[in-house]
Formats: structure tokens, C-alpha cells, sequence
């Protein structure tokens, strides 16, 4: 319905993407790239909303978003992944809790694997909504 609009929403994705690979591999800035995922997801959930509704909620739960897309999608998604980047959204706000995840500060591991759900959301989305990067 929107594609510049939800194009608009790719491309702000792929800042995140893009922040992301210049951030992997510093121990110090782990929270930053869990934060940078949880962006992205977010913000490839509102380009295919955009795409098919014409709009997005000002919503930030990435769990929230993914229950309005889920049947445009037609992709399970890892529900756990989905809570912990709610959880990363709404501690980073907070400098005493800066990014933490229940266990603590995410791990290289961690952000590895936020970045590789972040990249396959991405790709995913961009073909649906003719978004070449």
C-alpha cells in the first residue's frame, strides 16, 4: 500500500544493520548491538505493516508487533528472542540497567545471535516489501 513509506522503515533497518556489523566484536558495546537488533526487528515489523496496513503503531514490543504481522508473515519466530529484545528496548533506557538482559550484560554469544535473527528478519522483510539493499 505505502512502499515508499515502508522503504523508508527498510532502510532505517539497515542503519541498524550496518551499526551492528561495525559494533560485533567489542565486549564493551554488546549492549549497544543488542540494542541495534531489537531496532531493526522493530523496525522491519512497522515496513511490512506500513506495506500492507499503511500505517504502524507507535508501538516499540517487538512481541506486540510480530502478533499483528504474524499472519502477513506466515513465519514462526523465536518467541523467547522476541522477549528478550522487549526486554533490551525498555532496560536501555535506563543507565543503571543499560541494555542488561535477565542475566546480565548480553555476551558476544548473545549478540551474535540477535544480529543473525536481525539479518534473516531483514532479508526476509526486504523481499517481501521489493526493498533491495
Amino acid at each position: 500500500m505505502n512502499n515508499k513509506l515502508a522503504h523508508e522503515w527498510a532502510l532505517s533497518a539497515l542503519a541498524d544493520l550496518k551499526s551492528i556489523e561495525h559494533l560485533l566484536g567489542d565486549d564493551f558495546l554488546t549492549h549497544v548491538v543488542a540494542f541495534h537488533a531489537q531496532q531493526c526487528v522493530e523496525k522491519c515489523f512497522k515496513a511490512i505493516l506500513v506495506n500492507q496496513t499503511g500505517k504502524a503503531p507507535k508501538v516499540h514490543s517487538t512481541l506486540t508487533l510480530y502478533g499483528l504481522i504474524k499472519d502477513i508473515l506466515q513465519l514462526d519466530l523465536d518467541i523467547d528472542l522476541l522477549t528478550d529484545f522487549d526486554a533490551i528496548y525498555i532496560d536501555a533506557r535506563y543507565p543503571g540497567d543499560l541494555g542488561l538482559m535477565p542475566n546480565g550484560k548480553p555476551s558476544q554469544k548473545d549478540v551474535q545471535e540477535f544480529y543473525n535473527f536481525a539479518r534473516i528478519i531483514f532479508d526476509y522483510i526486504s523481499s517481501k516489501i521489493g526493498f533491495l539493499s
